[in-house]
């Protein structure tokens, strides 16, 4: 049987979709920047919504804090879109928090290749298989 969603994951899923694409098409502010969507949080009684996102080239929320007040100026903005756009009853209130876990992931990944090739360094790990040395 298929896994059953609630409506606020269903709300989720839609608000991220067309936000998406909203801000590409229709947002002109300059300080927003090549924004992608990574999330969205829906409060249980379709209130509120947290859109999270990041932006190219930026993986601390200081370096985003632009695009960041940028977009929660346009929030009114998109959320008339949603409305007219929309079959939903009531848009939620929309909030933009930047989303540094893809930042992290990355300093992760190099952090664990550095320590892979400093273990082949010295010897302590094989070759990977496949690798070009």
């Amino acid at each position: 049987m298929a896994k059953e969603y609630s409506r606020t994951q269903r709300v989720a899923d839609y608000l991220q979709r067309e936000l998406a694409a909203l801000i590409q098409h229709e947002i002109r502010d300059p300080r927003v920047g090549m924004v992608s969507i990574t999330g969205v949080n829906v409060s249980r009684d379709l209130g509120h919504a947290k859109i999270y996102f990041t932006v190219l080239g930026s993986d601390t929320s200081e370096d985003a804090s632009d695009s960041t007040e940028a977009l929660n100026k346009a929030a009114g903005f998109l959320r008339s879109q949603l409305s007219r756009d929309s079959n939903m009853r009531s848009v939620p209130q929309l909030r933009f928090y930047f989303d540094s876990s893809v930042g992290r992931g990355r300093d992760l990944e190099d952090l664990i290749r550095r320590a892979a090739d400093a273990d082949r360094h010295l010897g302590l790990r094989d070759e990977e298989p496949g690798e070009d040395s």
